[in-house]
């Protein structure tokens, strides 16, 4: 079974106006326990994001009247005295917003999570309104899946691939998410490809090849070899 990230997210989401001020901004992520908020435009539009680390900068600078400390330099310096200064939701938000679709994949947006450092994505339909939002937590919950579950997965994949036509002695077995295959499958090239789509199986933690593959049969050649006749 394929989850995406409209299995996952919250649709029940704390979001903001960019004209919210800073202090309601702090007592709302004390009060809802969140570490961020969508900013909705007057269209109900997703235009950014406001997160604790944009407002930490206002206590660790000072308001922007101190100097930004050790390296930090240039163009960061400026736009962390600006969001220091900042006072209002769109003063301080992360624009425009990394966001995904409902029907993208729970790897996508494990992704971009990975590749920006978010710990969270506001979800969107086409028209940019807002849908939910998706934490690290939930893309996580992919690992919730049971051991019986990914097997059932696993097994249907190289029945219908290929791996197991003609070889009844490949066995699996998971455990803990770890999935290990034993026996004899068919040429060596199948079996690495199976390998490959396995891995990404939501749920698996590992795959471990303890197979053995027959060599390939005379039509996996593109030629036989002719010799003279003397």
């Amino acid at each position: 079974m394929k989850v995406n990230v409209k299995d996952v997210m919250t649709t029940r989401v704390i979001w903001v106006k960019k004209d919210t001020p800073f202090r309601e901004l702090a007592v709302a992520l004390r009060e809802h326990r969140v570490s961020a908020f969508p900013v909705l435009d007057e269209d109900m539009k997703v235009v950014g994001v406001v997160s604790e680390a944009d407002m930490l900068a206002k206590v660790a600078l000072h308001n922007g009247q101190d100097e930004m400390p050790g390296m930090i330099t240039g163009i960061l310096r400026h736009k962390q005295l600006e969001k220091a200064r900042g006072i209002t939701a769109g003063d301080l938000m992360t624009a425009p917003p990394v966001t995904v679709f409902p029907d993208d994949s729970i790897e996508h947006a494990a992704r971009l999570m990975y590749l920006r450092g978010v710990k969270r994505l506001p979800v969107t339909d086409a028209d940019c309104h807002l849908a939910g939002i998706i934490s690290r937590a939930d893309v996580l919950a992919v690992f919730d899946r049971t051991d019986h579950q990914i097997r059932q997965d696993v097994m249907a994949d190289m029945a219908r691939n290929g791996l197991l036509a003609g070889h009844d002695t490949v066995k699996v077995a998971v455990k803990d998410g770890v999935v290990t295959l034993t026996g004899v499958a068919g040429p060596g090239a199948i079996g690495h490809e199976t390998m490959r789509r396995i891995r990404h199986i939501q749920g698996v933690v590992a795959v471990r090849d303890r197979l053995s593959y027959l060599p390939p049969g005379p039509a996996d050649f593109d030629a036989l070899a002719s010799f003279p006749i003397d």
